[in-house]
């Protein structure tokens, strides 16, 4: 009988969202949701296939934990997120100890699939709505909030679309009811996440809403940060901007992913931007947002890239000048357009071009993470390392993915809690300062 389940999360933010959901659906079933693999009974993983990377990790992952299964510590392995909804016939016939699959559309039936003891393999819907009032919330000073799901664009390289449908928002009512409810168990920093946030509400009111969502949750009392991330760039409106500028518990921080800066290969990605309209943007952003930090995500490598369209991004790059940076090499996925396009770019030439992006970035961050030194900055504590030393995040950081602050305080610093910090000090990366 299963009584006990553990689920390892893979990939993004938004599959940590979907975990706490359906772990809050299992518990309403009197379902046991442990920390432990070992103490399972069945293990699910929420796997990412977003890139090769992420596939063979999630890979990596299934095969490490069905050995749990084969030596008998295990009753059951079954997987969900968008690798298994992509290939459940290939996973099926290659990893034998795979029990069931629950595509992202099945997630809200995770309790009714347990309860019927029959394991199988649902994947034929991917445009299923968010499942409200039912996630495990998380505790801590920091929670995730997904506001939407699924994407409207067809970018050429991402498959991601055809896993989980179209541009799905959530009511405002109900997000700011999850907001609140965090905010009452002492969550004061939440992150908005979504295949493409500036897309949200245009299938509910309309119009693009985000701006109309943030004018709400800014009432909520106890909320001190509001975060954006996946921002794209071809639906941010006036309104949107208008409000970052003066509401202070959004963060004057955006993650902006631009792929590209090359026409040529934003027109073969099929993205909607052009170089002069993402410089006309960010110009406006950098203008009338104040202390304004700006991270991206570029792709290298793609098909029919040449040193031209390199050199392009390059001086984009070093013109803009992100304070945050990511890039990937471009992934050859199937069933995608860019898949079979010509001029596909060996792979290590797109190490090279990594490399090279790369290295103009540190640079780069570097020069502009100078600029805080001096500056007084609230800063969130999140863990201590010794008597008189804490690591934390300013808003320039988010989770896991930016930088740290290493803080020195004469007196003990409470971990959840926000203090004012004096930088002093930065590395490529990080910022060292003295709480006052």
């Amino acid at each position: 009988m299963i009584k006990k389940i553990y689920f390892l999360t893979l990939g993004c933010a938004k599959n940590e969202v979907d975990t706490s959901v359906m772990e809050g659906i299992l518990q309403d079933h009197a379902y046991d949701i442990v920390d432990d693999p070992l103490e399972a009974d069945a293990i699910f993983v929420n796997t990412c296939g977003f890139i090769e990377s992420a596939k063979e990790e999630s890979i990596d992952w299934i095969l490490q934990l069905a050995k749990l299964k084969e030596e008998g510590q295990l009753q059951k392995l079954y997987l969900t997120g968008c690798l298994a909804q992509r290939y459940p016939e290939e996973l099926k016939r290659e990893i034998p100890e795979i029990d069931g699959i629950l595509g992202p559309g099945y997630i809200s039936r995770i309790a009714d699939y347990l309860d019927s003891g029959q394991d199988g393999f649902f994947t034929e819907e991917i445009s299923t709505d968010y499942t409200e009032g039912k996630r495990k919330l998380p505790s801590g000073v920091t929670a995730y909030v997904k506001i939407a799901e699924g994407c409207n664009n067809r970018c050429s390289y991402c498959i991601i679309p055809y896993l989980r449908g179209n541009n799905r928002s959530r009511k405002i009512e109900d997000i700011v009811e999850e907001v609140k409810d965090l905010v009452a168990q002492g969550t004061r920093e939440v992150i908005l996440v979504a295949q493409n946030s500036t897309d949200y509400g245009i299938d509910l009111y309309g119009h693009y809403a985000l701006a109309d969502l943030l004018r709400e949750l800014v009432k909520i009392q106890d909320l001190k940060w509001i975060r954006i991330l996946y921002a794209y760039p071809d639906h941010f409106t006036e309104d949107l901007i208008d409000l970052m500028a003066k509401e202070e518990k959004i963060l004057p921080y955006l993650d902006m992913p631009l792929q590209h800066a090359s026409n040529k290969i934003l027109r073969a990605m099929n993205r909607k931007s052009s170089r002069e309209s993402l410089e006309d943007l960010i110009g406006k952003l950098k203008a009338r947002i104040d202390h304004l930090v700006l991270r991206s995500t570029f792709i290298v490598g793609f098909p029919g890239e040449e040193e031209e369209d390199v050199q392009e991004l390059l001086d984009f790059i070093e013109k803009i000048g992100f304070d945050r940076l990511g890039v990937f090499t471009y992934s050859r996925e199937e069933n995608t357009k860019a898949y079979t396009m010509e001029g596909q770019v060996p792979e290590e030439e797109k190490e090279k071009r990594f490399q090279k992006v790369m290295a103009a970035q540190r640079s780069i961050s570097e020069s502009r993470l100078k600029k805080q030194v001096g500056r007084v900055l609230d800063i969130l504590i999140e863990e201590k390392i010794d008597d008189g030393h804490y690591l934390g995040r300013s808003y320039l950081d988010i989770p896991e993915v930016d930088g740290q602050v290493y803080v020195e305080s004469t007196s003990p610093l409470d971990i959840g809690s926000f203090y004012p910090v004096k930088i002093q000090e930065t590395t490529d990366y990080d910022m060292e300062g003295v709480a006052l």
